[in-house]
């Protein structure tokens, strides 16, 4: 695969957004991956990897442009505070904006090219993707362990799109019943789907923080989507 920089200019200035392109004929479904609170570093570099390696166009904005252009924290206690510390200023309505604009920008790619775009997010991207898809008009939605969603899951009735959710059970940042409030916002709709692994915290699919990272439920969670972007952005 390939890689390039395109530019996102949305009112108050530009910044970086990254694609990767797949070793597929043209055009191909995008999916817009959005940057756990660490930033475009080697872990979301590595999962938009493996997303392009199944065909499909992937890009990833730079989302804490305003305040640290280019962000990638290491998975340390110091990455970590660092990392905190930006989201506790982030402004999240300038960052859904931020994210449609990316995703214009994807779904306008040659490579694209009339084809349908997901949105597909970790921790911090999780929420940033579940507020797009109440918001913005991607085709498809996936959410990792979004931290805000559990107070806002009445945006569940804004989406529309195919939409998967995973948490993990044992999350020291979203308390069970905090998910449990998700599962019932989602009963009745049939383009929602939400998994649980139970036996798993915070960022269990992050292979780059030994910490957090459960590969059991990892390789779950990541088989469960590879299914969901089959069905709803097939390529």
């Amino acid at each position: 695969m390939t890689t390039r920089m395109e530019t996102v200019t949305v009112s108050d200035g530009t910044f970086d957004l990254t694609v990767w392109l797949p070793e597929a004929p043209a055009p191909r479904p995008g999916i817009l991956l959005v940057q756990e609170i660490f930033g475009v570093g080697p872990y979301v570099k590595a999962v938009a990897e493996d997303l392009a390696a199944l065909g499909y166009v992937v890009a990833a904005p730079d989302l804490f442009w305003r305040q640290h252009r280019n962000w990638a924290a290491g998975h340390d206690d110091a990455g970590l505070q660092a990392s905190m510390a930006l989201v506790g200023q982030y402004d999240f309505p300038r960052g859904v904006v931020d994210c449609q604009a990316s995703l214009d920008v994807l779904r306008g790619l040659p490579e694209v090219a009339g084809q349908p775009v997901g949105a597909l997010g970790f921790c911090f991207g999780g929420s940033m993707t579940f507020f797009l898809g109440a918001q913005g008009n991607p085709d498809a939605v996936v959410s990792f362990y979004g931290s805000v969603v559990p107070d806002n899951a009445a945006l569940l009735d804004k989406i529309s799109v195919p939409t998967l959710m995973h948490f993990g059970g044992d999350d020291p940042y979203i308390a069970r019943a905090d998910i449990a409030k998700v599962e019932a916002a989602a009963e009745g709709k049939p383009h929602v789907e939400l998994h649980v692994q139970e036996d798993a915290g915070h960022a269990f699919h992050n292979r780059m923080a030994p910490a957090f990272h459960h590969p059991e439920a990892a390789a779950r969670a990541w088989r469960l989507t590879e299914e969901f972007l089959g069905r709803v952005l097939p390529v």
